[in-house]
């Protein structure tokens, strides 16, 4: 089973490299599923309704979120019709939408997708591990499902790399997500489980995470408040992680990551894992 990440889309630049890739994406990995964070896609702050379903019609199959969620106020009420659409799982109850999805695949095959937020230098929500723990026990690897992809939205790597061995074994991938910056720890972990500290965003990254360069540096030399931040329009780069997972097992069997556009190194899965040419 063949499983694509990708990372934060921001803005508008985030957006147009996305929905110009994800066709060929799909076709040329053979994926059986795509899982993307939008939470910043409305420029830097949530998502709309309209951007989401586009998302969806392009080849996207499932939206995670995280501290931006409800940027967009609408978001409260159009992601009760969207199930597809997730935040974190660890929000209080009574919070609208869902913290997790199960997708089926056209092979059929059953992939639980899982949201949750760190607490570290985030706003304070519930545990995210016990939240964690309980949606792997209800729908358990091999299973209830066949496949189980986490996005975990957090600011800090310890806590991503705990959550990623908390769940070794238990899930096929644990994703960090937030940072809008690659990492290059991607691996597997001792008990099958493949781990990746952030996975980056999709957008401009001749920026500062993806907003224009000149506001954030003028507040942090100056420390006076200024203009809204608005997000970097020149050419996205899009940033993600392939998973192949064992059809029997649902664990990991390797992982890629995958990058295209400038100003990051380009990287793409091996020749044996594309079913056309290179894009």
């Amino acid at each position: 089973m063949r499983l694509l990440f990708l990372g934060d889309i921001v803005g508008a630049s985030g957006r147009e490299v996305v929905l110009t890739h994800i066709a060929h994406l799909r076709r040329t990995l053979a994926l059986d599923c795509v899982i993307a964070n939008g939470e910043n896609s409305a420029g830097g702050f949530g998502i709309t309704e309209s951007q989401a379903t586009v998302f969806l019609q392009s080849g996207i199959d499932v939206i995670t979120l995280g501290n931006h969620a409800f940027d967009q106020r609408a978001a409260l009420v159009f992601i009760e019709r969207i199930p597809s659409l997730i935040r974190p799982i660890n929000y209080p109850p009574g919070t609208p939408g869902r913290g997790s999805f199960l997708l089926t695949t056209q092979d059929n095959k059953r992939v639980l997708v899982i949201n949750a937020m760190g607490r570290l230098f985030m706003d304070a929500l519930d545990d995210p591990f016990a939240a964690v723990d309980r949606e792997l026990k209800a729908c358990p690897l091999g299973s209830g499902c066949d496949a189980i992809v986490i996005d975990f939205h957090g600011e800090a790597t310890s806590e991503k790399q705990a959550m990623g061995f908390f769940c070794d074994g238990r899930a096929t991938l644990v994703v960090g997500t937030h940072t809008h910056v690659p990492t290059a720890d991607e691996r597997i972990l001792p008990q099958g489980t493949a781990y990746l500290s952030d996975v980056g965003m999709c957008g401009d990254y001749d920026s500062v995470i993806g907003m224009n360069k000149q506001e954030p540096v003028r507040r942090m030399v100056e420390k006076t408040p200024g203009s809204r931040l608005e997000p970097a329009k020149g050419p996205g780069t899009l940033s993600g992680i392939l998973v192949i997972a064992d059809p029997e097992t649902g664990l990991a069997q390797s992982v890629h990551p995958l990058r295209l556009g400038p100003h990051l190194t380009p990287a793409f899965p091996p020749s044996e894992f594309r079913s056309e040419a290179k894009i």
